[in-house]
C-alpha cells in the first residue's frame, strides 16, 4: 500500500468517526453531557484559549505537563539505558538489580502517590518522580533485553576476526540492539505520558491532568474531552519525533542483515 493510499484511508476512517459523533450529539442519539459533539468541544476550546481555564491559559496547561514529562523522560533514557546495557552485559549485575526492577515495574504507579508525598514533598519534585519512574523501569528492562537478544553468532564471528570487548560492544552489541532500545524507548514514553494524570493528582493546579481531573468533577465533559484530545495529540507527537530520530540515527533498523 502506498503512503498516499494510507493517509486517504486514515483521513476517510477519522472524518467517518467525526461524523458519526457530531451526529450522535445533534440528533441527541447521546446524551451532550455523556459525549459532547466535536462543535461543542471546539466551542470550548475557543472559549478557554480566550479565557483560559480555572484563570490559568490553555498554553501554560500544556507547557507545564510537556516540560514535566520531557524533564522525567530525559532522566529515564540517560539513566536508564546504560543501566540496562549493563544488566545485559553482566549476568551479576542482572541477578543484583533484575529483582527490584521487575518488582517495581507492574506496580501502579499511583500506589506510589503517598510514598512520593512524604520523599518529595507536594511541589515538582513529586510529579517527576512519578513520570520517571514509570518510564526508567520499562527503559531498562527494554535495553537489558535488547542486549541479550544480540545474535551469539555474531558475537562469536566478531571474536574469531580479533575483536576484543571493547569492539564487540561498539560495533556488535550496540549497533544490533540500538533499534530494539529505541522501540522500547517509544513504548516507554508512552507508559510515562499516562502517568502524567497521576502525577498531577499530587497538588496540581496546572496542567493538561490536572484540567481533566478537575473538570471531571464539575461534569465539564466538553472539557475533558478537549484535555483528552489534547493529551492524545501530544502522545502522538512525542512518538512521532522518537520515529524520525530513529530514521536519522539508526537508518539500518528493520533492514534485513
Amino acid at each position: 500500500m502506498h503512503a498516499l493510499q494510507r493517509a486517504a484511508i486514515s483521513t476517510g476512517a477519522v472524518a467517518l468517526v467525526l461524523g458519526v459523533w457530531q451526529l450522535s450529539g445533534s440528533l441527541h442519539w447521546i446524551d451532550p453531557l455523556l459525549l459532547p459533539p466535536p462543535t461543542e468541544i471546539l466551542h470550548s476550546t475557543a472559549e478557554i484559549i480566550e479565557g483560559g481555564y480555572r484563570q490559568v491559559p490553555l498554553s501554560h496547561h500544556i507547557l507545564i505537563s510537556v516540560l514535566r514529562a520531557s524533564l522525567a523522560f530525559i532522566a529515564a533514557i540517560i539513566i536508564g539505558i546504560p543501566l540496562g546495557l549493563a544488566m545485559g552485559l553482566s549476568p551479576v549485575t542482572s541477578a543484583i538489580l533484575d529483582p527490584f526492577v521487575q518488582f517495581l515495574r507492574p506496580l501502579p504507579k499511583i500506589a506510589l502517590i503517598p510514598l512520593t508525598v512524604v520523599w518529595f514533598g507536594i511541589d515538582e519534585g513529586s510529579k517527576f518522580f512519578l513520570i520517571f519512574i514509570s518510564c526508567f523501569l520499562s527503559v531498562t528492562v527494554s535495553a537489558a533485553a535488547a542486549v541479550a537478544g544480540v545474535s551469539k553468532n555474531r558475537l562469536r564471528a566478531a571474536q574469531s576476526l580479533g575483536a576484543n570487548r571493547r569492539q564487540l560492544f561498539t560495533r556488535v552489541v550496540l549497533p544490533n540492539a540500538l533499534p530494539e532500545i529505541f522501540t522500547g524507548v517509544r513504548l516507554s514514553i508512552g507508559i510515562g505520558w499516562t502517568s502524567l494524570i497521576a502525577a498531577e493528582m499530587v497538588a496540581a493546579t496546572s496542567g493538561l491532568g490536572w484540567m481533566v481531573i478537575n473538570a471531571g468533577t464539575y461534569l465539564r465533559t466538553d472539557v475533558v474531552m478537549l484535555g483528552i484530545l489534547l493529551l492524545g495529540g501530544i502522545g502522538y507527537l512525542f512518538d512521532y519525533l522518537l520515529v524520525l530520530l530513529q530514521r536519522s540515527f539508526i537508518p539500518w533498523a528493520g533492514r534485513e542483515s
